[in-house]
Formats: structure tokens, sequence, C-alpha cells
């Protein structure tokens, strides 16, 4: 049975969601699912933007179907490769074999690395600023590489102003039959996974982002439509001003983030104390991880949200702690930068990992690491509590 929603009198939202997927892209922990979105355009001609994963295959060519009402599809349009939403493109082709498919000279020597299908009198190349009439509407196309693969495109509707933004602007999350951010408490509910898909996902590629959103800028945008997540209808600013803070990787918060590996409890201790004190302070934003429980996709994305950042550890077998190692190797993959850290560290016999930590950082973009720097001996004594009032108001004095 059919399961779409009107977007506009002439779109159709035709994906679905996947419940019983427990990792996006085998990584990342999606414990409220994910959706697919895909999208029918309704003119003189058809137009279907984007296929889905294979999981929700049955739900989506049923929705296809049923919107498309007995008429033929005249083009897809695939504004991404990545398998989760050009799955089905075979499929389509089999059922609509009338139909061109349209994309960019990297999508197609794309599709020729995923599928053995012959395309041959099939294909619409389309580049920067060319242009699909289909009756009453004129789609206009925006390459967008590297949001987040090299051959991602967007795909305006220069008469209902909607921005099809493949991965850009989604989030991870099934929907619930309340398809539009306005229709949902977005930031209590959604923001969060909207800043973890973000800062995994694209939050390396934060200039070709500033450069998409440099184009938006010149477009009038009623609607955006995602991959991924809630389509956007109203306050589209609110949704813009994150990915302007999120890719020029300025902080969103100002609060400090506190992430420890503890073996025994000892360095747990520690981070546990220094919390108290920040409190004491006055510093009222402070959010406390345990690097060996906590996802690192969830610590990448508080280290977007962080100002300040402390890192405690213990030296392991010479070196860094190997999760807390693992959290430092991500955040240098994901180009965190324009942060203020602070380093403690302990050891029984060797106390190493804080010096080591500190290296690693220092190959950060554009980060401050503070002069106050703690290490424990195997487990914190009441002559240190005047170190960690000291680190405590370097952290404030930083605020």
């Amino acid at each position: 049975m059919h399961c779409t929603r009107k977007v506009t009198d002439d779109v159709v939202w035709i994906g679905g969601s996947d419940r019983r997927l427990a990792l996006f892209e085998n990584i990342f922990p999606i414990p409220r699912g994910v959706s697919y979105n895909s999208y029918l355009l309704k003119d003189e001609k058809t137009v279907l933007l984007d296929t889905v994963d294979r999981s929700i295959a049955e739900q989506f060519l049923e929705n296809l179907a049923y919107a498309l009402e007995g008429r033929n599809l005249d083009y897809v349009i695939v504004n991404h490769m990545e398998p989760d939403h050009c799955a089905l493109i075979r499929d389509i082709l089999v059922r609509y074999p009338q139909a061109q498919v349209v994309g960019n000279a990297k999508t197609f020597t794309m599709m020729d690395q995923f599928f053995d299908f012959d395309l041959t009198g099939k294909t619409v190349t389309v580049k920067e600023g060319d242009t699909l009439e289909t009756g009453r509407h004129t789609l206009s196309f925006i390459m967008a590489p590297m949001v987040h693969w090299p051959e991602a495109m967007m795909t305006y509707d220069t008469v209902d102003k909607i921005l099809f933004s493949a991965d850009a602007f989604g989030t991870f999350g099934a929907l619930n039959g309340n398809i539009f951010a306005d229709e949902l408490d977005f930031e209590r509910d959604w923001l969060d996974d909207a800043r973890r898909y973000y800062t995994n996902i694209v939050g390396k590629y934060g200039a070709p982002v500033q450069a998409v959103l440099k184009k938006a800028t010149g477009i009038e945008i009623a609607v955006i439509c995602p991959l991924h997540g809630p389509i956007w209808r109203e306050n589209l600013s609110y949704l813009l001003e994150k990915y302007q803070t999120w890719s020029s990787y300025e902080a969103e918060d100002q609060a400090v983030m506190i992430a420890y590996a503890s073996m025994y409890g000892n360095t747990e201790n520690l981070a546990n104390v220094l919390a108290c004190r920040l409190a004491d302070a006055g510093i009222r934003n402070i959010a406390v991880y345990d690097v060996s429980n906590t996802h690192v996709s969830q610590l990448i994305a508080e280290s977007f949200r962080c100002s300040h950042i402390v890192l405690a550890a213990p030296t392991y077998n010479g070196g860094i702690y190997p999760v807390m190692e693992n959290y430092l190797n991500d955040m240098q993959a994901l180009a965190v930068q324009k942060r203020t850290f602070a380093v403690l560290d302990n050891g029984t016999w060797a106390s190493t990992a804080g010096k080591q930590m500190a290296e690693k950082l220092s190959g950060l973009k554009d980060v401050k690491i503070l002069d106050t720097k703690i290490t424990i001996k195997s487990a914190l004594k009441e002559a240190q509590l005047e170190q960690l009032d000291a680190l405590v108001n370097e952290i404030k004095a930083d605020f």
C-alpha cells in the first residue's frame, strides 16, 4: 500500500524509512532509523528525483506507481550516486524503459562503476546552470562537488523555488508521517541527529559547503528537499545558519566538553572533579563523556558544537589510551578546528599520553592549547586541586 505526501501541487514525496538498520554506512549508530527521500514532479513531463536504498524498495516502487497514476516516467534525475540513493536505478529503467537519466559527467562515470546496464541513448548530461523544461516547470542544475561526493549536484525548481539538495541539509532519523520540519519540534528532537549527520558525513568538506551556500544566496528558496530527514518549507534561515556555522568550523555554543578515558575510574574522577569546579566557577554549559562508552560520531558532533574541549586519558602501552587516540584521529580526519583544548593525563609509572595528545592537537588547524596541563600519578590528590583551579580559571578567562 502506498505512503506518499504532497510537497507542493506538483511535487510528491515518495520516499520511506528504515527503522531496522542499526548502522548508517555500517559505521554510525542510528537508533531512530533513517529516511530515504525521493520526489516525483508531475508536469507535462514526469520527473523522478533520486531513488532510495534497496532496503525500502517495495515501498518506494509502490509509492512511485501510485503517484504516477498510470503515466509514464520521462526523466530520472540522479543528484547523488551513493547507493542509498541510486540503488534502484536499474529497477526503474526496467519498469519505465522510456525514461531518460539526467546527471553530470561524473555521475555517469560512477554509474558505470556501480552498474553494468547499457544507457546508450538514454542519458542527458548536464553541467552548472543547465536547465530542463518539463512544461510549467524549469529545473536548473547546481553542481555541488564534494558535498560530499565529487559528483554531487542539486536540482532547483525555478517556478516553485524548491531546492532538491541531495545529501546536504539531511539528518539521521526515520520520518513518522510528519515529513516537514514545521510539523516537528526540530530543535528538541532532530537537531542533535542533524549535527551528528553533518559533522560525520560532510564535516570534512567545509569549503565545498561554503561554496554551495554562496550559490544558495543567489537564488530564492522556498522549500528545501533533502535526501534524508525532514523537508523545510518554513524558517529556512535556521537551517542555513546552522550550516554556515558548522561549515565555517565556528563553535555552535560557548560550552565545555570534557571527554575522558578511564581504566579503573581514577581519570573519570579527575574529569568529574573538574566538571564540578567549572560549575562552581559559573560555567553552565558542560558536557561530560566517557570516550569508551560514547560512539565517536557523537564525540565529533559535540566537538563541532562546543567551544572548549578538555581531553583526559591515561597512558597505555607507552601511548594514548586507544579509544582516545581513535577520537583524536577522527578529529583530524573530519577537520575539527578553531577550538580551545585542555589536556589532562594519568600514568602510574609513565605519563606520556598528555604530551602525545598535545602533539596530535597541534596538527589541527587554528586551535589553542591551554597552558595549564595536569598530570596525575594513578589518582588525583588534594595537593593538585590548586592546579585544577588554575585550569578552571584559564578556561573561564578564555570564554
